[in-house]
C-alpha cells in the first residue's frame, strides 16, 4: 500500500538509497564481518582470535581518535585493521599487506549480493522514463552486484562526504545535475538519513517502511515523506 502525505511536484531525477531499499543487506553485512574476522584469524593470528567484541572495541578507540571516520565506513576498518595489526610484533610491511588482503576479502563478500531480479526489473523500467542516481551511507561494489548501468553516477559517503542525513552528497548529486533539489525524488529506508535527509536539502522523498526483506514497519516520524511505499515496486506507479 503507498501511502501519499504531501503532493509530488515534477520529478526529473530518481534517487535511490541502495542497501535495504534495492535488496535486503543485513545477512550480507553479518557474513562479510564473520568472514572477515575469520580470514583475518586465518593470515594473522593474535591471542584475541580477532573476536567481535574485541575488533568492536579496537574501532571504538579509531573513532574516537579519528571522529570523522565514522562518515566513511571503508576508511574506518581500513584504520581500524592496521591498528590492530600494529600491535602484533610483525614489521610495517607486513601490516600494509595484511590489511589489503582483509579489505580485499571483506569487500568480497560485502559485495557478494544478489540483487533481486525484481529490482532489477524496477530499475530498468524507471531508467527508460527517468534519470537514476544513488546516494548510499554504505560501501557496496555497484559493478560487482550488478547494478551499476542503470544509474547516471553513485555517491558513497567517505573522501570529505558525510553521511546522510548530511547534506554533502544531495549538494553533490545536484551540482553534477545541475538540478534544483527540489525535482529529486530520493528513495530509501530510513527515517532519519533517507526522509529526513533528502527533506532537510529540499529533495522530495520517498519513504520504504519496512525496509527491502523486513516485516516489521518503522514508527511514525516527525518528518514526514511525500509518500511512504511498503513494496518498492509501488514505485512503477511514477511511470508513464
Amino acid at each position: 500500500m503507498m501511502r501519499s502525505y504531501l503532493g509530488l511536484d515534477q520529478i526529473q531525477v530518481i534517487s535511490f538509497d541502495l542497501d535495504d531499499t534495492l535488496y535486503d543487506n543485513r545477512p550480507i553485512i553479518i557474513k562479510a564481518e564473520t568472514e572477515f574476522l575469520k580470514f583475518m584469524q586465518q593470515i594473522a593470528p593474535a591471542q584475541h582470535q580477532w573476536q567481535r567484541e574485541y575488533w568492536l572495541s579496537q574501532k571504538q578507540q579509531i573513532l574516537q581518535q579519528s571522529p570523522e571516520l565514522s562518515h566513511d565506513t571503508w576508511q574506518s576498518r581500513e584504520q581500524t585493521l592496521k591498528y590492530t595489526l600494529q600491535q602484533q610484533a610483525i614489521s610495517e610491511m607486513q601490516v600494509q599487506q595484511l590489511t589489503r588482503q582483509g579489505m580485499e576479502h571483506f569487500l568480497f563478500h560485502r559485495s557478494n549480493v544478489e540483487v533481486p531480479q525484481s529490482s532489477i526489473d524496477l530499475l530498468n523500467s524507471l531508467s527508460q522514463h527517468y534519470p537514476l542516481i544513488g546516494i548510499s551511507n554504505g560501501n557496496v561494489d555497484p559493478s560487482r552486484i550488478g547494478i551499476a548501468d542503470y544509474f547516471q553516477f553513485i555517491l558513497h559517503s567517505g573522501n570529505g562526504l558525510r553521511m546522510k542525513p548530511a547534506p554533502d552528497m544531495f549538494a553533490l548529486a545536484c551540482e553534477r545535475l545541475q538540478l534544483a533539489p527540489e525535482h529529486i525524488l530520493h528513495v530509501g529506508d530510513n527515517a532519519q538519513a533517507d526522509v529526513f535527509g533528502a527533506r532537510n536539502f529540499g529533495c522530495q522523498a520517498a519513504w520504504l517502511n519496512p525496509g527491502y526483506g523486513q516485516t516489521e514497519k518503522q514508527t511514525p516520524i516527525t518528518t514526514l515523506p511525500h509518500i511512504e511505499l511498503s513494496d518498492i515496486q509501488q514505485l512503477r506507479y511514477l511511470l508513464p
